[in-house]
């Protein structure tokens, strides 16, 4: 109707361009539709396709009060731009929710009150325990491997099958199926973050590995469940009983499966267990109070902070290790098993790593010095110095004068074996004098050399030797923000187009509509005395600062000045 679209029109320009962004992408529009102006949002947002579309984004509760036509209609029936200012909906929406009711009569009653949760036993709790902290245990390993290098996405978004092999050889999930649940995971509470086509690790994350089993646990469950639809949040902060999510949105076809997928994963993380029933540590979750990771910890294996180091160059964990200090021994060690007692083998190749990312010989020895029950064995020793020895043979710096990047070394068989090594052919390397130049970046010169197992160092203008990181952390704020560049050419096309700027504009616009279908409306006018005069016309046609069209009532055509139009309304 045109008086909806234009109080449709109004609202979505007077939104900001975050909520404005925030609207479309809840309305699944495609950032590239071909709208001109807000006229065209609105007429668009009110068909009755996508009211559909929408209407099956709406939980329970919503539904109900939407078609009681309350004002408690509000929150997603807003956002979703289906209601008025005053939380009535428009009569698109009214027309659209009769339909839903006539064809689904149960989604539009209030479902009682469910029972409270019973509580787990102690058997249920111990395994929902254990059950967590392996959980969590796996998502440190996909973290640290994305930390490493991001992990690709496929196009229709999940982790590319090379990435998921990747993570299953190394031990880090069991399964291919159990990557998406642990990145869901780290993508509600803020630890991890896809952006364009691979998932990185954010600030927030890295602070996440380093944390005890609890608090991880703690951010973990409380990202998840602030990250619930609104239809299983309930107004003190917390979460409905489990039993209740299947119904929560009636009229979604796909809700069940993902309810089905949000199941999964808390019981996963230990918030409820797989019947409903509600462990000590859940409790305050579900009430909508912080999360209980004094309950938690007492139900997990206690954390170690000494291993053994062995002449056969490995470290035994008897126990979990404290994550702060498994994080810092595998940078200079591989992981070769895990669980309540892990394995950790030093070679040339994991210490040539940790020195990459800053450690040194000393810095290595000081560590193990403090975390070993045993000492530091001799092999281990001479590893450590022959390695630290041998790092740095290749320098990688930036030429300023060139513009080119150098790759030195006192040794010029390892220059002549650089020189020849068919994996470095990309990097273009051209003899320069007593080293090899490129016009590649140092980083990605450096970065080349370091995968393929050369002791290499990059230095600064000055000759100081300088860690560099493979790529910068993501920050929490990144997603909302792509979300909002997503749209912001659509939004500047239709804030830039005609009617957004007062009456006159939105006036030509209604007009253009009534005559596009050609509609019956009511056409008020001022006349040259002052007086105001309405007319209901079938419009028929617009041009030349005049509209025409056929007044029923006198059986004629009528030709009347747009400046002359005070208001139009549907007849």
């Amino acid at each position: 109707m045109v008086s909806d679209a234009r109080a449709l029109a109004t609202r979505l320009a007077e939104l900001s361009d975050a909520a404005l962004a925030e609207t479309l992408a809840a309305r699944g529009i495609a950032p590239h539709v071909g709208w001109h102006d807000f006229f065209d949002a609105a007429d668009a947002l009110l068909e009755p396709a996508s009211v559909d579309r929408a209407l099956s984004r709406l939980d329970r509760r919503t539904l109900v009060a939407l078609r009681a036509g309350g004002d408690e209609s509000a929150g997603d029936a807003d956002r979703l731009a289906l209601v008025e200012a005053g939380g009535a909906p428009y009569a698109v929406v009214a027309d659209r929710l009769a339909v839903a009711a006539a064809a689904s009569p149960g989604a539009f009653r209030a479902e009682p009150a469910g029972a409270e949760p019973s509580a787990a036993d102690a058997r249920s709790s111990a395994a929902a325990a254990e059950r967590a902290f392996t959980t969590a245990g796996s998502l440190a390993d996909v973290l640290l491997a994305c930390l490493h290098a991001p992990l690709a996405r496929t196009g229709a978004g999940p982790v590319s099958a090379a990435d998921r092999r990747r993570l299953m050889e190394a031990g880090a999930i069991a399964s291919s199926d159990d990557l998406e649940d642990l990145l869901a995971s780290a993508a509600a509470a803020g630890l991890a973050t896809p952006r364009e086509r691979e998932w990185i690790v954010t600030e927030s994350g890295e602070r996440w590995l380093e944390a005890p089993t609890p608090q991880r646990w703690a951010a973990i469950a409380e990202g998840l469940r602030s990250s619930l639809p609104s239809g299983l949040r309930t107004p003190s902060g917390g979460f409905a009983p489990p039993a209740a999510w299947p119904s929560a949105y009636p009229l979604d076809p796909e809700w069940p499966a993902r309810a089905e997928d949000l199941r999964r994963i808390s019981t996963r993380w230990g918030l409820f267990d797989a019947d409903g029933s509600e462990f000590a540590w859940s409790t305050a979750l579900r009430v909508g109070d912080p999360a209980d990771a004094a309950a938690m910890a007492s139900h997990l294996p206690a954390e170690i902070d000494r291993v053994y180091l062995q002449a056969d160059l490995t470290a035994i964990a008897p126990g979990p290790l404290a994550p702060a200090l498994d994080l810092r021994l595998r940078s200079i060690a591989v992981r070769e098993s895990r669980a309540q007692a892990s394995t950790y083998r030093f070679t040339a190749a994991s210490l040539t790593t940790g020195m990459t990312e800053g450690e040194t010989a000393d810095s290595m020895r000081a560590f193990l010095a403090s975390l070993s029950l045993t000492g530091i064995p001799q092999p281990l020793e001479y590893l450590i110095e022959s390695t630290a020895a041998r790092h740095g043979m290749v320098r990688v710096r930036t030429d300023g004068r060139a513009g080119r990047t150098r790759v030195e070394s006192p040794d010029a068989s390892l220059l002549d074996a650089i020189a020849i090594d068919q994996a470095l052919r990309p990097l273009g390397l051209v003899p320069d004098g007593d080293a090899l130049t490129t016009r590649v970046t140092r980083d990605a010169v450096y970065w080349t050399l370091a995968d393929a197992r050369y002791p290499v160092i990059a230095v600064d203008a000055s000759g100081r030797p300088e860690s560099i990181h493979r790529r910068a952390s993501a920050t929490p704020s990144e997603p909302s923000a792509g979300t909002s560049d997503a749209y912001a050419r659509l939004i500047a096309a239709l804030r830039g187009g005609h009617g957004t700027d007062g009456e006159a504009g939105w006036l030509e616009r209604e007009l253009e509509q009534a005559v596009r279908t050609r509609a019956e409306i009511i056409v008020v006018v001022r006349m040259p005395d002052g007086s105001e005069r309405s007319f209901t016309l079938e419009a028929a046609g617009l041009g030349g600062g005049r509209l025409r069209g056929r007044d029923r009532a006198a059986d004629i055509e009528r030709t009347l000045p747009v400046s002359s139009i005070v208001s139009v309304a549907a007849a």
